[in-house]
């Protein structure tokens, strides 16, 4: 039988005007905008709508504001009868799937990643870390690259995207030595990307123990999807278990590649990418070639995306 999952970006994906245009036209959509409003006591949609590029990119507003974007476009969604079984998100993303999996409150979400992006920024001094996507690497050349770093500073595995793509993250200078290492390993591309902090790295372990403080303050609903997590590429077995998880994955490394593979081996057949940005549906369609699975993989992220996904989902049911 089909099933459905349901994923959400994660940081990086944002842009001006994400989302106004369900703010525009549907109603539930623009309840969620207003209630991010209300909660964070700010004008957090201005800025979403009307701000510039690095008001946006600052990472306690980018992370409330992609969460916002994300679920106001599921309500328009949901509002339509469409419902999945299963649901993931890109790091930050996860927090998106939490809130459609009702393990969290949006309200209390919203608390939390805007706590999350402050806790992540300060962790370590700005201009000190950065990432790179490395493309069209053999895996088995990856240690090779990380070993090359070691000396010239921190570097590890922050992403494993799809088997063309991972990201690295850590100090720069190691950064650099790594990028030049894979593209002498047969790398296509080594690309630095333009992020303020060594996201999904040991560096940021002290982001995670202040992020459990946080988490540990609001309550935990009984999951009503299954939610796969992204420090280990599976399905959460129960709630007790997502406070450690949350701390874990703001150091550890995002297994979206596993996540994937996994929730296609268990059946799941349609994923549905909700949010700003296109680089999961691409990312699915690579993870299912390389399977070998036919996979059926669209995107939300404006009102004709969203008119062309409700139109193929309900054909197809």
């Amino acid at each position: 039988m089909s099933k459905r999952a349901f994923i959400f970006p994660g940081q990086g994906a944002q842009y001006v005007g994400m989302g106004q245009d369900f703010f525009q036209q549907i109603k539930e959509s623009k309840m969620v905008f207003e209630e991010a409003d209300d909660t964070l006591k700010s004008s957090l949609s201005k800025v979403i709508f009307e701000g510039d590029e690095e008001d946006l990119k600052k990472t306690e507003t980018t992370q409330p504001a992609i969460l916002t974007a994300s679920i106001a476009m599921l309500r328009a969604l949901q509002k339509e009868g469409i419902d999945c079984d299963y649901t993931a998100g890109l790091s930050l993303g996860e927090y998106s799937s939490l809130v459609l999996s009702k393990a969290l409150r949006f309200q209390d979400a919203l608390s939390i990643v805007r706590q999350r992006g402050k806790f992540m920024q300060e962790a370590v001094p700005h201009g000190v870390g950065g990432m790179a996507a490395i493309l069209g690497l053999d895996r088995s050349r990856l240690p090779e690259v990380l070993f090359a770093a070691k000396d010239f500073g921190i570097v590890e595995v922050a992403n494993y995207n799809s088997p063309e793509q991972i990201v690295i993250s850590g100090e720069k200078k190691g950064l650099r030595i790594a990028c030049a290492k894979a593209l002498e390993e047969g790398a296509k591309r080594a690309v630095e990307l333009p992020v303020s902090a060594p996201f999904h790295t040991s560096m940021l372990s002290p982001a995670g123990e202040r992020l459990k403080v946080e988490l540990e303050k609001i309550s935990i609903g009984d999951f009503q999807k299954k939610v796969i997590t992204n420090v280990d590429g599976k399905a959460l077995d129960s709630k007790d278990q997502l406070v450690s998880k949350l701390v874990d994955q703001v150091s550890h490394s995002v297994l979206w590649h596993q996540s994937i593979e996994y929730m296609i081996n268990d059946g799941v057949d349609t994923f549905v990418e909700i949010g700003p940005g296109k680089s999961l549906s691409g990312f699915v369609k690579r993870i299912g070639k390389s399977m070998g699975k036919d996979v059926n993989s669209m995107n939300i992220c404006d009102m004709d995306s969203f008119r062309g996904t409700v139109e193929k989902l309900t054909k197809g049911a």
